[in-house]
């Protein structure tokens, strides 16, 4: 085996074809598929399953990429360090459920970053994707949440991943509305009175358990829901439409705009704890990069715990 071949794997996962990886490699088709074929007859595995539309990763090609990641990574460490590779990007990589102070840490940390030399990437995405990303080295860090509810399946899942949570900060639930809602100069409110308004939520896929969803108290009746797939839109749904989410509490105007605001939730009797725990994740056993340090230092100082 050798790193050649494993830069090759890597490629070929990231593009999902074997005519896109050899343009990005400058090396023919027939060339990689000989080197792919080499490197499976000698591990004894099949790492891709060939279609018409392109490949996709067997289970055994998973498990070979997560660590072939791992080793091409300090590979190009070290490649850095002893052979001034300056032409060599260092990488770095969020996932994280929809939160704007996610963002703005991310974006105070690359300001500290020369990013000609960095290779940058934030994902807002769904909350498994959060966990995988992670798993699969895709990202350095993911933001999420556990809760009452949740915290029994994603805990499990987190496990299998070989991933940690760290906590970050509890928050209590809030109705996150557009200025104009008829409810927004409320000093709290009950889901008695948000059923005239549609409940807005991020959407996590057909076939996603109901763990993953990001919003706190996802198990309540709502006469009307909407679902969205990103922030913007969200937003957007709530001066449309009153549309309401409910959320940890925690804004940025620098990035939402000042036009909304977060009102206090009563869950009322019977109800499931209200309560959030917001915390990143990692993989076990890892000690962060200097702009992960720095990542997590930007968002401790926006929440205020550090």
């Amino acid at each position: 085996m050798t790193l050649q071949q494993i830069y090759y794997v890597i490629t070929i996962s990231e593009t999902g074809s074997l005519n896109k990886a050899a343009e990005k490699l400058y090396v023919s088709q027939p060339s990689l598929t000989s080197a792919l074929q080499e490197l499976e007859k000698e591990l004894g595995i099949t790492i891709f399953n060939r279609g018409g539309r392109g490949v996709t990763l067997t289970g055994d090609g998973a498990d070979f990429l997560l660590y072939a990641r791992q080793v091409y990574s300090q590979y190009e460490i070290l490649e850095q360090k002893y052979t001034g590779g300056a032409d060599i990007k260092k990488k770095f990589g969020v996932s994280t459920q929809h939160y704007s102070f996610a963002v703005k840490a991310f974006v105070e940390m690359v300001k500290a970053f020369d990013t000609s030399k960095y290779e940058f990437a934030i994902r807002e995405t769904k909350t498994r994707d959060v966990i995988d990303d992670v798993s699969n080295l895709r990202s350095e860090i993911g933001i999420l949440y556990l809760s009452d509810f949740n915290r029994k399946a994603i805990s499990k899942l987190l496990r299998s991943g070989e991933l940690e949570f760290h906590r970050l900060i509890d928050c209590d639930a809030y109705v996150y509305l557009w200025k104009g809602n008829p409810l927004a100069k409320e000093k709290s409110i009950t889901l008695k009175q948000l059923e005239p308004y549609p409940c807005l939520s991020f959407e996590q896929g057909d076939n996603s358990s109901f763990y993953f969803a990001e919003e706190i108290l996802s198990t309540n009746e709502y006469q009307r829901t909407i679902k969205a797939c990103d922030r913007a839109t969200m937003l957007n749904l709530m001066v449309g439409l009153n549309g309401y989410t409910l959320c940890s509490g925690i804004t940025c105007d620098e990035l939402n705009g000042s036009d909304y605001c977060a009102v206090p939730f009563v869950a009322g009797d019977g109800n499931e704890s209200g309560v959030m725990e917001i915390g990143y994740v990692t993989r076990q056993n890892t000690i962060l990069s200097k702009m992960g340090e720095l990542y997590i230092r930007e968002i401790k100082a926006y929440l205020g715990t550090e």
